[in-house]
């Protein structure tokens, strides 16, 4: 194997060389290698850029609105997109209550939950349920999208649902997400 020094590339005939009194000492450092490895970059949830972004749920079904919402929370669209990080944006889903089921869904759709004693199951189906808590249905169905680990519960904190047209987050200046 040949010594470092000769494995270096060889500069161009007048280039200045590493030896060279001219360049300066962490130049000269840099100049040592044959090239410069370029770095990806990772982007940490501090200098993340966040954008915000509106949703309006009119007549969307809701398991295409809760993929694309749940892709933007995670930062999927950005090409900074950095897995173990949250990168994403923030989003606000306004009218919740006109989202679509399709097929019989809102007569057939259950929603279980126990109160953990025997016998403690309660069902509700969803046209019930979108009268009652119209936000939890967009919730629930991004939340199961999301992965079920702190990044994926940090992002969820990052939707916002609201069942009329109105919302507080105008000085935001949210765009609107379109897809």
């Amino acid at each position: 194997m040949r010594p470092p020094s000769e494995r270096l590339a060889r500069a161009p005939a007048g280039a200045p060389t590493p030896d060279s009194p001219v360049i300066s000492a962490p130049l000269r450092r840099t100049l040592t290698f044959s090239t410069v490895p370029m770095r990806t970059q990772s982007v940490s949830a501090l200098t993340a850029d966040r954008a915000w972004y509106v949703v309006d749920a009119t007549d969307v079904p809701l398991g295409r609105l809760a993929s694309h919402v749940a892709s933007v929370l995670r930062g999927k669209n950005k090409p900074s997109y950095t897995p173990h990080a949250d990168t994403g944006d923030f989003v606000v889903v306004i009218n919740a209550e006109k989202v679509r089921l399709t097929g019989r869904k809102m007569q057939q759709k259950r929603w279980y939950h126990h109160s953990g004693y025997p016998g403690g199951i309660k069902a509700e189906r969803y046209e019930d349920l979108i009268q009652r808590r119209p936000t939890f249905i967009i919730e629930k169905a991004v939340k199961g999208m999301l992965p079920k680990t702190t990044p994926g519960r940090r992002a969820l904190k990052h939707l916002k649902v609201y069942a009329g047209e109105t919302h507080p987050h105008a000085a935001q200046n949210p765009q609107p997400l379109t897809f």
